[in-house]
Parts: structure tokens; sequence; C-alpha cells
């Protein structure tokens, strides 16, 4: 059975990206050791799944519908409704139930599956226990409003704290395992 990981970088006030969806260096810091750490993190996962608006904040990149993201190497699930592309053996877009695909997904495969966002669809999959462990990237900035970790929704959760770490620069990167009651 696969362990679902969310792992993503939040402000201190828990939001993962401003209310335009900008997810960048405007308040995220990025240089400093974690940045590092964050690329040795990644090479342990087996896939990365991400929400549609996730997905598409890569185009203004230059990253085109069925390309794989940032993120070569691993195999890509995108949730959306209204994205268009054809899935392939790198990206593979899954429309209608994500709390469906994402239980079996959990139950036919193995190793590591990475959340890397965004909020709505980590609220989806929290709010169905779907969720096994946080991964925050928390940054030293406050920014008032946004992208909420869980988007809508306010989980009321019992956290495991399991690894801590703290960086020169200010970013503290906690982990915590769910325990579901």
């Amino acid at each position: 059975m696969a362990k679902l990981i969310y792992h993503v970088a939040t402000t201190l006030d828990n939001f993962i990206a401003d209310l335009n969806g900008v997810a960048d260096d405007s308040i995220f810091l990025s240089e400093g050791e974690h940045v590092t750490d964050f690329i040795s993190d990644i090479q342990q996962y087996d896939a990365v799944l991400m929400g549609g608006k996730t997905y598409e904040y890569g185009f203004q990149f230059g990253l085109k519908p069925g390309e794989p993201s940032a993120y070569k190497g691993l195999k890509h699930y995108i949730f959306s409704n209204t994205i268009q592309f054809e899935s392939n053996d790198e990206v593979e877009l899954i429309k209608g139930n994500a709390v469906d695909y994402i239980h079996n997904l959990k139950i036919t495969e193995s190793g590591k599956l990475w959340l890397c966002g965004g909020g709505q669809l980590g609220g989806t999959l929290i709010k169905h226990k779907l969720i096994d462990q946080l991964v925050l990237k928390v940054n030293p900035v406050m920014i008032g409003e946004g992208i909420p970790l869980f988007g809508s929704v306010k989980p009321r959760l019992t956290l495991e704290l399991v690894d801590m770490k703290q960086y020169t620069n200010g970013v503290v990167k906690p982990t915590y395992n769910i325990i579901y009651s």
C-alpha cells in the first residue's frame, strides 16, 4: 500500500499561494539549504499528484498540457475537470472522482505518493482521511489571505511530530504523521 504525503510550502499563516494562485519567490524563499533539501526530498517519491490549478501554474513558465512539470522522472497524476489533454506514460489526467481514484491508487501502488498541491484537492483528501503525512516547508512570512493549505476544509486533526528541521533563513520543516480517529 502506498503512503500519501502532502509535502508543500506554506506561509506561517497556512497559505500555499496568494489569492491569485501565485506561489513564487515574492512569498516563498527560493534560496537556502531548504531548497537543496527539497530537491533531495522529492527523489524519495514514486509519483506526484496535483490539482489542475497547481498543474496549470506551470503553463506560464512554458509547460504544455500533457507534459510533466518540473518534477521530471515522476509519474504525474493531474486531477481536473477543466483541463483537456490526452494522458500519456508520464502524465495521466483524471477527471471525476479524485477520492475514489486516489483510494484505489493507494491500494494498488506501493512506495510514496507526493501531493504537491493544491489546497482544494488537499482539503478533499484530508476530509476522506487519505493523506498519511504532512511535510510543511513553513516560510517566515504571513500574507493575511490566500489559498489555504486545505482549501475551504477546516479539519480537526491529531498530528504526531516525527521530524523537525530548522534552517538559518527562518524556514522550518516539520513532518507530521496524521492520526485519524
